[in-house]
C-alpha cells in the first residue's frame, strides 16, 4: 500500500491530477465548454496511462 502511494507522488502524477482538477473546476464554473474539457481531459489521461504502460513494459523487460 505504501509503495502505491509513493508511486502516486511523482511529478507526472501530480501534474495529471492538478490539470484534471483545474479543468474540472473550469468546466463546473462554465469557463470552458464540455467539448474543450473532454479534449483536454482525454489528452491528459491518455498521456498519463500511456507513460504508465510504457514504464510497466520497460520494467518487465529487465
Amino acid at each position: 500500500m505504501k509503495e502505491k502511494l509513493i508511486k502516486l507522488i511523482d511529478v507526472k502524477s501530480i501534474v495529471t491530477f492538478l490539470l484534471t482538477g483545474t479543468f474540472a473546476v473550469l468546466a463546473i464554473r462554465g469557463d470552458i465548454n464540455e467539448r474543450e474539457f473532454m479534449t483536454v481531459f482525454t489528452v491528459v489521461i491518455s498521456f498519463y496511462f500511456g507513460t504508465e504502460i510504457q514504464r510497466c513494459v520497460s520494467e518487465s523487460r529487465k
